[in-house]
């Protein structure tokens, strides 16, 4: 045989030259979750090792992060019932704990990229990412929201901000008001592709956020539904969007691939805790070694082709790798 593939995978010098694709801290996003208080390190049951903080320690734990060279957070906010309502105006509101925890975050940590997540959601007493009325959930009345959200958090000093909601036109109205409020430098990552996916409730349970009534469907994509995805990446590019986030990852594999050869946008993915608990358990229940498969899993989501991958992995890579 004159061609003999193992040849390239005899040595482990020859399957490092040979090795296409790399993964490494720079290419990981932290998702932490803070909730106001003190002294509060939280463990989410159905997310085994992911904690909810208080901002103190939120502090700390970026800390650690950034010693291990992971330096790309992203912030979700716990916010307790009584400061929702169904406009969602603690979202901007001047005292917002998420708000003076980026203040602190970027003050104290620079060189950090620091990624807001855009929703209704976590402010709302409906637990919907838009506005609800009369059951529905109103896309254009939620823009101006939406809005007054961003401008909010970048005023706070976030360098990138996260549309989650899937509301139409959600980008070019944020990219809008960002610039004419002076924020041409803050960037959006766009989820592009959020899926109306099974895999979100260690999340929902992370920041009780589940809606109080119906679902999700009617503006997160269907499962089914691959070729939307190209719509709505050229709708985001078009609004201007910084990157595109596919959303889950390892279920969407496909997707990531199929943006990745079709835009010239960096492509993100979010290992969404449900992926992320499934392994964990698996890990904890003895079945699979958590020091190969983890890694694996994120290299997967690499090779498909994110350049970005938000993971609660992200520290234990990156620890695994410094101390390797």
């Amino acid at each position: 045989m004159l061609r003999r593939p193992r040849r390239n995978r005899s040595t482990a010098a020859i399957r490092a030259m040979a090795h296409e694709t790399h993964l490494s801290a720079e290419h990981l996003i932290f998702p932490l979750f803070v909730l106001d208080g003190q002294g509060i390190q939280s463990e989410i049951k159905s997310l085994p090792g992911i904690y909810r903080f208080s901002p103190e320690l939120l502090l700390r734990e970026i800390e650690s992060c950034m010693e291990l060279g992971l330096t790309n957070f992203i912030l979700f906010p716990a916010v307790a019932d009584a400061l929702k309502d169904t406009t969602a105006t603690y979202s901007y509101h001047p005292d917002n704990f998420y708000l003076k925890v980026a203040r602190d975050i970027k003050k104290r940590f620079p060189e950090c990229c620091l990624i807001s997540d855009v929703a209704m959601d976590p402010y709302s007493s409906d637990g919907h990412d838009g506005l609800v009325r009369d059951g529905a959930i109103v896309n254009d009345d939620t823009l101006p929201i939406l809005a007054q959200m961003s401008i909010a958090q970048a005023e706070a000093g976030f360098d990138m901000l996260g549309p989650s909601d899937m509301m139409d036109g959600r980008v070019g109205y944020m990219r809008q008001a960002l610039d004419e409020a002076g924020f041409t430098n803050t960037g959006i990552l766009a989820y592009t592709a959020k899926y109306a996916s099974a895999f979100y409730g260690p999340f929902r349970d992370a920041l009780d956020s589940a809606p109080k009534s119906g679902d999700k469907k009617t503006y997160q994509m269907n499962p089914a539904n691959k070729r939307e995805a190209l719509l709505e990446a050229e709708l985001d590019t078009a609004e201007g969007a910084d990157m595109l986030m596919v959303k889950p990852a390892l279920h969407y594999l496909d997707v990531i691939a199929l943006l990745k050869e079709k835009s010239n946008l960096p492509i993100a993915a979010y290992h969404v805790s449900g992926e992320c608990a499934m392994l964990t358990a698996a890990c904890r229940n003895g079945w699979l070694d958590y020091s190969r498969a983890m890694p694996e899993t994120l290299l997967s989501i690499r090779r498909a082709g994110a350049d970005v991958i938000l993971t609660y992995f992200a520290k234990d890579f990156a620890k695994m790798v410094r101390y390797l």
